[in-house]
């Protein structure tokens, strides 16, 4: 008679499969809460306890902890000392070991922590998980219930033996995912380093219909243990977001958190377009738009606040159109004004989403063959600003330097931003030299420049920028500062008038 052990915290499908295995001529082995459901279930199943002579000990942390049970899982039947050896000592191996683990993620969700959370986590489940995976050539190691139908069949179909080396491959990634939430939990509780290693665990939260072009795969993964941010987005219309849109959800979203409440954002490619924070959502979406009516077109707009009526009437009532819109909530009458819209109606993806906390995290990009990672780029709170010479702005024009700060760290180097007092004015991104960035900011803000300030991401390296600044109106300037010519910049701009302070702080985004 074939063996089977099953251990399992999530009883999702549990007796369909054991009542299965029991109709195949399976013998049923099980332990805990496991066996008792099974008992309940009316089938016959031997305790764990029964095989290795002990009973559960230490409150359930040692039940499985055995070679009677270890060396029935582990043992290489293609040879013949190990089947002899088992023999010996009256081990039946086992063909199928379907266990999964612990609710650890879920209950540090829920709030556990100390001691209530370190009894979530598995120790003879993650063991007997990689034993079979590492034996999978005589056993099926099970770690996910959705495969309990295709194990039934394979076995009715004699087809096991195919199955289960892709279970045991599933069976090693969810070790790995287990164990990199433990090892993340305790570095964040202790403040302690991993030597060498970076172990990251996420969840595949939906497959994309592509990626950055229609030829690449693409997927959303979510950070399991953090409710924060756009990836923790809820849709509530049924189109799907595609790559590109998540990427740009998560520029709008992310400069839209760090503006006041009320603020707007509508971000095309990756990089701001207009950015408003006047106190009104409607009125800051009106200002946001007016900045560049022409690529707020098919963009996405963010809404730092509950989007209700009044703003998905001002969200409608013009020519443009959004990829996607953004906010905290969205109401149900907001949502059918917006999706019944004549030339929008399925079109828009509507994405309610958690405030992202000012707060740094872990920022890892791909490379070939290897990864960068760093701190998330968070502009430190209380850093004082160098004013130079003897110029200072006004109350409106600090308020608009200040916005222009925060936005030009959401823009895409060589950043430059020229602001109004609460709203953006002109973006100049992506360009090899900082002086075109210049010119391009000015360019799209137009006459609005007259009087207005501007933020770059780093420092000036000649005066040039400045004169350029000046001649379109420019009354006031912040930039990080840092330049070999820092004393002919700050000279330049107090020979046209201009307040000059210097953040020492870089804002550069690559």
């Amino acid at each position: 008679m074939p063996r089977a052990l099953l251990s399992v915290s999530d009883k999702t499908g549990l007796i369909p499969f054991a009542q299965g295995l029991f109709d195949r001529g399976w013998e049923l082995v099980s332990t805990g809460g496991t066996a008792r459901a099974i008992r309940e279930a009316g089938l016959t199943v031997v305790e764990a306890g029964q095989l290795t002579g002990f009973g559960e000990m230490l409150d359930g942390r040692v039940k499985t902890l055995h070679p009677m049970v270890h060396a029935g899982i582990l043992a290489d039947l293609s040879k013949d000392d190990h089947a002899a050896q088992l023999a010996k000592a009256g081990i039946t191996p086992f063909g199928i070991v379907a266990v999964n683990l612990y609710p650890f993620e879920s209950q540090h969700n829920a709030g556990a922590r100390g001691g209530e959370l370190v009894e979530q986590i598995d120790i003879g489940g993650p063991t007997m998980v990689r034993a079979a995976a590492k034996n999978h050539a005589h056993v099926a190691a099970v770690t996910d219930p959705s495969d309990y139908d295709a194990v039934l069949k394979a076995i009715d179909e004699g087809t096991l033996a195919d199955l289960r080396p892709a279970l045991a491959a599933k069976a090693f990634a969810l070790t790995a995912y287990y164990d990199s939430l433990i090892s993340r939990w305790l570095l964040e509780e202790t403040g302690a380093q991993a030597a060498g290693t970076h172990t990251v665990g996420w969840r595949v939260a939906q497959s994309l219909r592509y990626g950055e072009n229609p030829h690449q795969t693409g997927a959303l993964l979510r950070d399991p243990l953090a409710a924060t941010g756009i990836a923790s987005g809820r849709l509530t219309a049924e189109k799907e977001m595609g790559y590109n849109n998540w990427l740009d959800a998560e520029a709008a979203w992310e400069l839209a958190c760090d503006l006041p409440e009320g603020a707007c954002v509508i971000v095309k490619h990756g990089n701001p377009c207009g950015a408003a924070a006047l106190g009104s959502m409607v009125a800051s979406y009106e200002a946001a738009r007016e900045a560049d009516p022409i690529s707020a077109f098919g963009g996405i707009v963010a809404l730092r606040g509950d989007l209700g009526e009044a703003e998905a009437a001002a969200l409608t009532a013009k020519g443009t159109f959004f990829e996607v819109i953004i906010a905290r909530s969205i109401s149900e009458e907001a949502k059918a004004m917006i999706l019944g819209r004549s030339g929008w109606g399925a079109n828009a993806r509507l994405l309610e989403a958690p405030e992202s906390p000012a707060a740094s995290y872990p920022s890892l990009r791909s490379l070939r063959g290897g990864a960068l990672l760093q701190d998330s780029e968070e502009a430190p709170a209380g850093a004082e600003w160098q004013w130079q010479g003897e110029i200072r702005p006004t109350e409106d024009q600090l308020a608009a330097l200040q916005m222009a700060w925060t936005v030009v760290g959401h823009v895409k180097s060589n950043g430059i931003v020229v602001c109004g007092p609460g709203r953006l004015l002109g973006v100049g991104a992506g360009q090899m030299n900082r002086v075109q960035s210049v010119r391009l900011a000015l360019e799209q803000a137009g006459d609005a420049s007259e009087g207005a300030v501007l933020a770059s991401d780093a420092f000036f390296p000649f005066p040039d920028s400045i004169e350029t600044a000046a001649a379109a109106g420019i009354r006031a300037i912040v930039q990080p500062g840092g330049s070999k010519k820092d004393s002919e910049v700050a000279s330049a701009a107090h020979n046209y008038g201009i307040a000059l302070a210097f953040t020492g702080l870089r804002r550069f985004r690559h």
